[in-house]
C-alpha cells in the first residue's frame, strides 16, 4: 500500500526528493530510490535537523508498537501522523506521541494500486482544517476519499471497503466456477466474470440512478436475470451473507484494536 501511495503522489507532481522512505526491506527501498526518493533503513539515520510535515505509517498493526517510538521526536515537533493500519486506534498514537499530537487514521484498499482505491479517514481533535486538506490531497492521488467523525465507524469501514476487494475477487472466482459448471471453458468463464464485474462497477459509479434501479432496469419480468436473482435474493441469500461477512471483518478490526 505504501508503494501504491508513493506512485500516486509522484504522478500528482509531488517532488520525489521531498519524500523520505523508511523501510528495512532493501527491495522496497530500491524501488523508492529509483523513483528519486530519499531512502533510509531506519528513521534514526535521518539527519537530526530534518522535520517532516507528515509521517505516514504504512505498517501492519501487529508491529505498530515496535515502530512508532522511533518517530516520537518528529511528532513532538508538530508532524501530522497518518496511519493506515487496520484496527490501530488513535489513542495508541497519542500514548506514544503525546495527547497534543495531530493524528489521522485512514483505511485504504488495494485498488489504490491502480488509483481506484477508497480511502476513509478519521481525525483526532488536534488535526487542523489545513491538515485535513493535506490528507485529502495525499489520499485523492490514489482514489476516492471520505471522512467519518466517530472513530468506532472505522471498524465498519474496514469490514466493508478495506476488506471489500477480496469479497469481489471471491465473487469473480465463484462466477467463474459457475460458468465452468454451466459448460463454458475456464478461460472464457474467467473473462466473462471479470469484465462483467468491472463493467457493472463502472456503470454504477457513473450512473445517476441508484444501484437498485440499475438492477431493476436489467431485470425483465420472468426473464433469465429474474430467475438468477430469485436465488441470490432469497432470505438467506447474498444480502444476508454479505452482512455476516462484513460483520465478521468488523469484529476482527475491533479485536486488533
Amino acid at each position: 500500500m505504501g508503494q501504491a501511495m508513493l506512485g500516486g503522489w509522484i504522478e500528482k507532481n509531488v517532488k520525489p526528493n521531498d519524500i523520505l522512505v523508511v523501510d528495512p526491506q532493501s527491495k522496497n527501498l530500491s524501488s523508492a530510490d529509483e523513483l528519486g526518493c530519499r531512502v533510509f533503513t531506519s528513521p534514526v539515520l535521518i539527519e537530526e535537523e530534518y522535520q517532516p510535515d507528515v509521517i505516514i505509517l504504512a505498517v501492519k498493526p501487529q508491529v505498530m508498537e515496535n515502530v512508532i517510538p522511533t518517530y516520537k521526536g518528529f511528532a513532538e515537533k508538530g508532524a501530522l501522523i497518518i496511519s493506515i493500519a487496520a484496527g490501530t486506534r488513535i489513542e495508541l498514537f497519542e500514548k506514544y506521541f503525546g495527547r497534543e499530537t495531530a493524528v489521522i487514521r485512514t483505511m485504504p484498499n488495494t485498488p489504490a494500486a491502480i488509483r481506484k482505491g477508497m480511502m476513509v479517514s478519521c481525525a483526532n481533535g488536534n488535526v487542523s482544517d489545513e491538515q485535513r486538506k493535506i490528507c485529502d490531497v495525499l489520499m485523492a492521488a490514489i482514489g476516492t476519499t471520505a471522512w467519518v467523525e466517530e472513530e468506532h465507524l472505522m471498524d465498519a469501514v474496514t469490514g466493508l471497503s478495506g476488506s471489500g476487494p477480496a469479497y469481489v475477487f471471491h465473487m469473480i472466482e465463484a462466477m467463474t466456477s459457475a460458468g465452468i459448471a454451466a459448460g463454458l471453458s475456464e478461460e472464457l468463464a474467467s473473462t466473462l466474470a471479470k469484465v462483467t464485474v468491472a463493467g457493472a462497477g463502472e456503470l454504477a459509479l457513473g450512473s445517476t440512478e441508484t444501484v437498485e434501479q440499475l438492477r431493476i432496469n436489467v431485470t425483465s419480468p420472468n426473464g433469465t436475470t429474474a430467475a438468477g436473482l430469485d436465488i441470490l435474493m432469497q432470505k438467506t441469500g447474498l444480502t444476508d451473507l454479505m452482512k455476516k461477512t462484513v460483520a465478521a471483518a468488523k469484529k476482527r478490526s475491533q479485536e486488533l484494536g
